[in-house]
């Protein structure tokens, strides 16, 4: 369904985190399946958080997971802290720990954002810039029709307490950045302060958007996204996908929610 040109999110509810990732997992593969039975591959840009690495280990414990023909899966990411390769707080790094590590991937296919030099300070001036250059420009090289734009099949984001998505943060310059696929983050207000993210136009051209939330620390974010906040500035309010745009929360994260549009819980 769609108003104004946007498509109106679909909010699904369920009875705990746990419920909630293995729903999403499922969701996921069948997803996955079908692109590729439409177009002969598919693409997943993964997110990192607590609840995008729930969905993994999810995902990695499904039988499910065998259906899918993993060689013909590109995988990007929706941001990155800017850490050196190995380091436990890369969004990478969990996502290889909790499932890529464990499935048939061709390598040229997981594209992982770059890293920080070990050797060098992750603040110094132009290094963080150029990482995300480099990024945008994979972006655009892997558009399947030479067109340069980005369409995911399916793109995670995983909603902080503050309302973030990747890491695009509220009141921050990386969130008005129009004019690029791919921004370099500095001075997050959570740690590390060198991120590198997805843009809003990025984000919007994906096929499906999926946020995921659980947990009572972010039910006032959630609500607040879903009641016609501005998306300028709340970022979780302003992302959508082209044709679905999904919220997957758990009973606490939803807890805040107006009963107009607080839907049964399942699962």
């Amino acid at each position: 369904m769609t108003e104004s040109g946007r498509v109106i999110p679909r909010v699904l509810v369920h009875r705990s985190a746990e419920v909630l990732a293995a729903a999403a997992a499922a969701r996921l593969l069948t997803r996955v399946v079908d692109a590729q039975g439409e177009r002969g591959s598919a693409s997943v840009v993964l997110t990192g958080g607590r609840n995008g690495i729930a969905l993994l280990r999810a995902v990695a414990a499904s039988p499910a997971r065998e259906a899918v023909d993993w060689s013909r899966v590109d995988l990007w990411w929706g941001d990155e802290r800017y850490l050196p390769v190995g380091h436990p707080d890369r969004n990478e790094t969990q996502a290889r720990e909790a499932l890529l590590d464990s499935l048939p991937l061709d390598p040229a296919r997981v594209h992982a954002m770059p890293a920080a030099d070990p050797d060098s300070d992750p603040a110094a001036l132009g290094a963080l810039e150029a990482a995300a250059e480099r990024y945008a420009a994979e972006l655009a090289a892997a558009s399947p029709d030479g067109s340069g734009l980005f369409e995911p099949d399916v793109l995670l984001l995983g909603v902080g307490p503050d309302t973030h998505v990747a890491s695009l943060f509220p009141d921050h310059p990386a969130l008005g950045e129009s004019g690029r696929a791919v921004v370099a983050v500095r001075g997050a207000p959570k740690p590390p302060a060198e991120r590198i993210s997805l843009t809003r136009p990025a984000i919007l051209g994906a096929r499906e958007v999926w946020l995921l939330a659980a947990g009572e620390d972010k039910a006032g974010a959630v609500a607040t996204a879903l009641s016609g906040a501005d998306g300028a500035s709340v970022p979780a309010a302003g992302v959508h996908g082209t044709e679905r745009t999904l919220w997957l929360l758990d009973t606490a994260a939803a807890a805040q929610l107006p009963e107009r549009i607080r839907p049964p819980t399942t699962g």
